[in-house]
């Protein structure tokens, strides 16, 4: 028995917007099919769009291992994993656990698994900001402005460090 049934109810579920239906019909069609990597695809982007970020990257991961070939479950895998770090980051940037370095070097991380994440080096300015890093902050947040160069935070973000750094010299 495959888990095409199960599969086309969690589709009907997510037109629904009931997504945690959805969730547990492709539960239901990976028991079936638990070798079918698709499935475990298609569970992880839905885990990631209900805001269950370490159970999304654990089906991603399960997908990856089933067909480590495509690329897709592996380009998905990487956003997930950066979006950890990028995570991970902000918790360590909290002004009462301030651990900038531990923070840049995650979000270091997150850039090298998804080097096209805006939020990634917007977090990045803002931690090597944190250290009085004028120089770094300016670089990272030049690179979120040459992905969205019309992004008005990166833009006032930018002008600041470039002006703290002005005066520096």
């Amino acid at each position: 028995m495959d888990g095409e049934h199960e599969i086309q109810k969690a589709y009907q579920s997510i037109l629904g917007h009931d997504f945690e239906k959805a969730i547990e019909w492709f539960e239901k069609a990976i028991l079936l099919e638990p070798d079918n990597a698709a499935y475990h695809h298609k569970l992880s982007i839905t885990y990631a769009r209900s805001n269950k970020l370490q159970k999304a990257v654990q089906q991603a991961l399960q997908a990856v291992r089933l067909d480590s070939n495509n690329e897709l479950y592996l380009l998905h895998l990487h956003n997930l994993q950066a979006r950890e770090k990028m995570q991970q980051a902000e918790l360590q940037l909290d002004p009462t656990n301030l651990k900038a370095d531990q923070a840049i070097e995650s979000l270091k991380e997150a850039i090298a698994l998804d080097p096209l994440s805006k939020e990634a080096y917007l977090i990045l300015s803002a931690a090597y900001a944190s250290k009085q890093n004028y120089r770094h902050a300016l670089y990272a947040v030049q690179e979120a402005l040459r992905l969205d160069p019309l992004d008005d935070i990166a833009k006032r973000q930018a002008a600041e460090y470039s002006l703290k750094l002005n005066k520096r010299k």
